[in-house]
């Protein structure tokens, strides 16, 4: 089998393929140009589509030429949703979603060299087609009882919510930016995600039928936990790349936080570690999981690619700050922010502040104002990591992070935040 292929078998990261021996030696044969579609129908990614970048990148790595496409086009219509309906966005809103969306893919790939990449839009060839055109040159080549036997498609159908049109045509959308970029750059591969499954192969079928040629398709599966339910939402939303979305810290406390039983095929999909590396963090956390060194691992390596080396040593800092490991004075103020967001917090004004005994009582850190001056008393008070000894001792203007904040610690790890403005 083809070494790259190999790899991704190994890592679990080929859901579906159209024929794999085929697509193996066409690998083996030279360069393929290859592309992956991500549509705008948010301002940013989020962690599942780190799959298919990664996956990219993996080809572009192996000497192939990656178009990364981000769909003006399809993104104003939106692939159907298996149980309600998409909401349709306005074009303005989309066409800032795509830039945001290419800039956030572009640090991902390599725009130089023999297999440089590219970014393209699908508006570019479809706003200039008419509705006859569209109807009469693609339309043609899609036969209706296949169109809604795709899973999605069916689901809507069969529930009383039903599909409209325009997201019944979706797949004809992307099919015809599989048949564009066959013809513009010599595109032989799409990848993406299993539940595009459908989708990908309308596109294999209707270069076939318009230009009598043979394509390939490779389908990743989706990012799953190891039960094989999907991800929720977190508190604050889905685990955004962009970091105005979500601090890098909270980003790296996601994969931090991840479950022992998740970090097999985690590793595999997400890490580019080699496979001896991965099988020996695979054993530590069967034998040692208490260390958290896959987790570790993989929240650091995911951290540098997303949000660069400066930015995860900033959050690493910052994660072992709060528990007396390091120095939360160094921390600017946006990482500090960040770090505490999770945290129960407490307000005050910082004149003439509460007493700490006061703010951990407050901050739920104790039962009562009591409880808190015991656990002073005990010594196992602290606020910013400094010890805290005197019960009736108030919190002074110099005490204070970045003039407002207080982390305040009970014992080695429950933690509250004070913010006295």
């Amino acid at each position: 089998m083809n070494e790259l292929l190999a790899d991704l078998q190994w890592r679990g990261l080929i859901a579906a393929s159209t024929d794999l021996e085929a697509l193996g030696a066409a690998l083996d044969s030279g360069p393929v140009t290859y592309y992956c579609g991500f549509d705008p129908t948010a301002p940013s990614l989020h962690h599942g589509h780190l799959v298919q970048v990664l996956t990219v990148r993996r080809f572009q790595l192996a000497g192939h030429r990656p178009l990364a496409l981000v769909g003006g086009s399809t993104g104003l219509i939106g692939d159907p949703n298996p149980d309600r309906e998409r909401t349709l966005n306005d074009p303005d809103v989309v066409a800032g979603w795509v830039g945001r969306i290419q800039r956030q893919i572009e640090p991902f790939l390599d725009f130089d060299g023999p297999a440089a990449a590219r970014t393209v839009n699908n508006l570019d060839w479809t706003a200039p087609l008419s509705a006859i055109e569209f109807l009469r040159d693609v339309g043609q080549h899609f036969r209706v009882n296949r169109m809604i036997a795709k899973e999605a498609v069916s689901a809507r159908l069969n529930s009383e919510l039903g599909i409209g049109y325009s997201e019944f045509s979706y797949q004809i959308l992307q099919a015809y930016d599989y048949l564009e970029l066959y013809r513009r750059y010599g595109c032989t591969l799409q990848s993406g995600g299993s539940d595009q499954w459908g989708n990908i192969t309308s596109g294999v079928d209707l270069i076939r039928r318009v230009e009598g040629a043979a394509v390939h398709a490779l389908a990743t599966p989706l990012l799953t936990r190891a039960d094989g339910t999907k991800y929720g939402k977190t508190a604050g939303g889905a685990v955004w790349l962009d970091p105005e979305m979500l601090s890098p810290y909270a980003f790296y406390q996601f994969w931090l936080n991840l479950d022992d039983a998740d970090m097999p095929s985690h590793l595999r999909i997400l890490s580019f570690r080699g496979h001896e590396e991965i099988e020996e963090l695979e054993k530590q956390t069967a034998e040692r999981p208490q260390a958290r060194a896959a987790q570790r691992a993989l929240a650091e390596e995911l951290t540098t690619l997303v949000h660069g080396a400066d930015e995860c040593a900033k959050v690493i800092a910052a994660s072992g700050a709060l528990f007396g490991r390091g120095e939360l004075g160094a921390l600017d103020e946006r990482t500090l922010v960040a770090a505490v967001a999770e945290l129960p917090r407490v307000e005050a004004s910082a004149a003439g502040p509460p007493t700490y005994a006061e703010l951990f009582a407050s901050a739920g850190l104790v039962a009562s104002r009591s409880e808190a001056r015991r656990t002073i008393a005990e010594g196992g008070a602290y606020a910013n990591n400094a010890r805290i000894t005197d019960e009736n001792a108030r919190p002074l203007p110099a005490d204070l992070l970045h003039g407002r904040w207080l982390v305040l610690r009970r014992g080695r790890r429950t933690l509250a935040a004070a913010d006295l403005r």
